[in-house]
Formats: C-alpha cells, sequence, structure tokens
C-alpha cells in the first residue's frame, strides 16, 4: 500500500511496528502508543496524494531543469564518477577526487572554499550568481571503504558527488536565468563511513550547515526506496569507545613481572560476551582488537580496542554503553592493568518527512528507477549521523545503482555498468526536479518545514517516554 494523504489502519500498524521495534513488554509498547498517534493524525492531514500529484503534473520549466541535470551527467559527469571509481581514496584522505569535484565546481561558477569544520578535504561551494531564499543545500561524498584488498568503493560514494553536483549546477542555471529567488550551496562531506566523529557531525558542530532549508544527498543501493516517515537511522543509534589498556612490560619467560595488557583486552571480549543475556535482543556490540602487542617475548605493556555500540535507540543505547564501559573497568581490575575509555564519536536518530520522501520516491519512478519497492521502508533520516538529520530537513535519493549489496566488489564493479549509470541519472534528475519544486512553491515549502517541526517535538516526547519504562535492574546487596 502507498503511503496517501489519507491514511488507513495498515499503515498505522506498520509505523507502529517500526517506531516500537525495541518494546517488547504492554508497558514499553503504551509508552510509543500516544507518539504513533499523533504521528499518524500529522501524515492524515498533509494530503500527501494531492500534494505529489500536483508538483509532479505538468511542467515544462521543472522537466528542462531535470534534463539539464541528465545532459551533465551523461556528456561529464558520469564519466567523472567513473574516474574516481577507479582512484579509491578512503576517508580524510580524498584529495584527488576533491580537486576533480571542487575544478569541476569552479568552472561553473560555485566559489569553493577547503577545510570546512576544520577538516582538510571537506568544503563548502557557493553558486556565486544566485541570491535570496531558500537555501538549497546538497551533500556530496566521496570516500572509500577501508578493504584488506586497499581502498574500494563499494558503496558507489564515487558518483554521490557527480549527481549532486548535476542537479545543483541545474538548479542554479534555472534560478539565475529566470531570475528567481535561491540559494545554492554545495557541502563537501568526506569520511562518510569512518568515525571518530562522522564528518558531518563535526560540520554541523561548526555551524557549516547553519541557515540551509533544505538538504539532499544521493546514496547507492541495490533496490529503489524510500523511508517511512518518522525517526531513527539507518543503522541503529552508535557509540563509537576506545578502549585502551596499559600494564607493565616484562620477559615472557617472567611474565609476572609485568602486567599484560593484552589479558585485559581479553578479558573484556569475554566479559561482554558474558553479559549478553542481560541485553536486550536488539543490542549489537561489535568490536575489533586494533592493538596487540609488539612481539611474542615481550608482555604487552598496551593494547587497544575500538567498538562501535549500537541499539535501536539512544535511551537503552545509555545503559548499554555503560554496561561494556563497566565490563573493561572489571578487565582491567582483574588483569591489574589500567584502562582508559574514550567515547570519541556517536551517530544518533534523524528525521525522515514524507512531504520529502513521497515527491522524491514519485520522481525517481518518473524518470526510470529500477528495482522499485512498493512499501515504504522503516522511519529514518536521510543521512546517517542524526546530527544534521534532526535539525535540517531533507531526503536522500536511492534509485536502485546496483544488482549486488551495499559494500562489496559487486556493488564497485557495478558503478562502472549501464546498471550504475542508469541509477546515478535517475538520482541526479529527481534530485534536481524536487529542487524546483521546493525553490518554486512556498506552500510546498510550509508543508515540509511543518511536517519536520512536529515529527521533531514527537520524537522528544518518545525519548522521556522511553526513559520511563527502561528502568535498571535494582541490585540489592549482602545483607
Amino acid at each position: 500500500m502507498r503511503l496517501s494523504g489519507t491514511i488507513m489502519f495498515p499503515l498505522l500498524v506498520l509505523i507502529a511496528s517500526r517506531l516500537i521495534t525495541a518494546q517488547e513488554t504492554p508497558t514499553e509498547r503504551d509508552a510509543a502508543r500516544s507518539v504513533v498517534q499523533k504521528l499518524d493524525q500529522l501524515e492524515r492531514s498533509l494530503d500527501l496524494n494531492g500534494l505529489v500529484a500536483k508538483l509532479t503534473g505538468p511542467s515544462a520549466a521543472r522537466d528542462a531543469v531535470a534534463m539539464r541535470a541528465k545532459q551533465l551527467m551523461d556528456t561529464e559527469l558520469l564519466a567523472l564518477g567513473d574516474d574516481i571509481t577507479r582512484h579509491p581514496e578512503i576517508g580524510f584522505e580524498e584529495t584527488r577526487s576533491v580537486q576533480l569535484l571542487t575544478d569541476y565546481l569552479r568552472k561553473h561558477d560555485f566559489d569553493v572554499q577547503m577545510g570546512s569544520g576544520g577538516l582538510k578535504t571537506a568544503f563548502v561551494a557557493r553558486y556565486t550568481k544566485s541570491s535570496g531564499s531558500p537555501n538549497l543545500g546538497i551533500i556530496l561524498e566521496y570516500d572509500a571503504l577501508r578493504g584488506t584488498k586497499g581502498a574500494f568503493h563499494g558503496d558507489q560514494h564515487s558518483t554521490q558527488g557527480p549527481i549532486g553536483i548535476a542537479a545543483a549546477v541545474a538548479i542554479a542555471e534555472y534560478l539565475t536565468r529566470t531570475k528567481t529567488p535561491g540559494t545554492v550551496v554545495v557541502f563537501g562531506a568526506p569520511g562518510e563511513e569512518m568515525m571518530p566523529p562522522n564528518a558531518k557531525t563535526v560540520m554541523y558542530d561548526a555551524g557549516v550547515f547553519n541557515g540551509m532549508d533544505i538538504l539532499v544527498r544521493s546514496h547507492s543501493t541495490s533496490a529503489t526506496s524510500r523511508a517511512a516517515p518518522g525517526f531513527g537511522t539507518c543503522c541503529m543509534n552508535i557509540d563509537g569507545v576506545k578502549y585502551t589498556f596499559f600494564g607493565a612490560p616484562a620477559h615472557q619467560l617472567t611474565a609476572w613481572n609485568g602486567r599484560n595488557a593484552l589479558e585485559g583486552v581479553i578479558h573484556l571480549f569475554n566479559n561482554i560476551d558474558a553479559i549478553r543475556s542481560n541485553l536486550r535482543p536488539e543490542a549489537r556490540i561489535q568490536g575489533v582488537i586494533t592493538e596487540g602487542g609488539a612481539a611474542p617475548n615481550v608482555v604487552p605493556d598496551k593494547t587497544a580496542a575500538d567498538f562501535y555500540v549500537r541499539y535501536p535507540d539512544e535511551v537503552y543505547l545509555a545503559q548499554e554503553t555503560e554496561m561494556i564501559d563497566n565490563a573493561a573497568r572489571a578487565a582491567a581490575l582483574a588483569t591489574g592493568t589500567q584502562v582508559k575509555i574514550d567515547h570519541y564519536g556517536h551517530n544518533r536518530d534523524g528525521i525522515g518527512v514524507a512531504t520529502l520522501d513521497e515527491l522524491a520516491f514519485a520522481y525517481m519512478k518518473k524518470y526510470g528507477a529500477t528495482g522499485v519497492l512498493p512499501e515504504a521502508g522503516k522511519p529514518q533520516g536521510y543521512e546517517e549521523t542524526g546530527s544534521v538529520s534532526s535539525n535540517i530537513p531533507g531526503v536522500g535519493f536511492s534509485a536502485k545503482s546496483s544488482n549486488a549489496p551495499n559494500h562489496t566488489y559487486e556493488m564497485e564493479a557495478d558503478a562502472l555498468t549501464e546498471v550504475g549509470h542508469q541509477g546515478f541519472v535517475v538520482d541526479a534528475q529527481a534530485m534536481a526536479a524536487l529542487l524546483f519544486d521546493f525553490a518554486t512553491h512556498p506552500e510546498y515549502r510550509a508543508a515540509v518545514k511543518r511536517e519536520f517541526e512536529t515529527i521533531k517535538g514527537l520524537h522528544t516526547e518518545y525519548l522521556d517516554a522511553l526513559r520511563r519504562v527502561y528502568v535498571v535492574p535494582k541490585v540489592v546487596g549482602a545483607r
């Protein structure tokens, strides 16, 4: 069933199931019930069917903007994406990729400022010929994955930059040519695949995105999809934590003269395994030993492990992370070592709005997207950190661009073939069309703003409800 202005009961059930995935008892389900009802009432009031039908109807001006984006992709930007695919660079080291992208932007009348938020390979590019509001922001990403065989574009970030640039140039040229108010800003965000912390969080905290009325981005996918309205994240709420153990060196034949920091790390993993039965089943704890010692005959005096601690909401995640921290402290106590705990980064829920997601989905289908999933997915923000998507309305475009799952060599290969190229062009056209609508229809901007701000308020209410039901068990001491 498609999302529509008349939200029927099955959709309410769907939204409820999305929101209360982590709630298992009647008490916990009750905590989210009022939020679900208010979200449903909001979506009922928007007349999404009518809104999408009106905006996607005949418009020669919009179609010309979308066609300009396609022309740029076909003649120049697909080739640029292919070039970046063949020369992958991991996060915060994307110097060649950034140079190619910013050179192209400069040639199309964008003023580029490097080093945004203090990050060497981040940038902000403003179109020099446009002015006024609304402020239209386009996020580009270009980092490759870290793999055992070296860097590779298994998430197709290599063409996210060209897609966004095609849409940015197309809408910027239209605004200037027609003297329509609006400012176009392109944000280059490095290291999407990396903490600490994610670049977009650093940039947001530095005020880089201030003033934006909308932000758009694209991301590779093996199916054309969109999110349901509400709050959530693609990959659960995450705490990035590094545990560094310190011991004392000694010869391994007289190891009693030292303290083994490697044993501290090993105990940490064992302690985590020991408490898994006390964690809610949706919890995910993923860690690797990044430093394990220097030589077999020397007692390791320094070791480290890096963890992503995940949970569907940030309230229980805080309890989960505290338990892992305590597991590390216990490991240090048991091995006579010391541990340093570094909470270096986090991702949190973002906000998705149907007024943007449904229109983006309609345009992706209009421009020839394949592998279309008819039902909306789980609620989530349009970018993974939550820092940006929980504070600025936006949308992510996800037309099918691969026959393979994300983070695979096969997805990288598809970026250079017809399935990748078709999806990339669809994203560019759909992005340009939606930006056109946002820039030229004030009533549409008002609907987006109302939906976004209402959902943001509901998220606060939801977290408050969860705090009342996630009760920490009381442990009674010896009497």
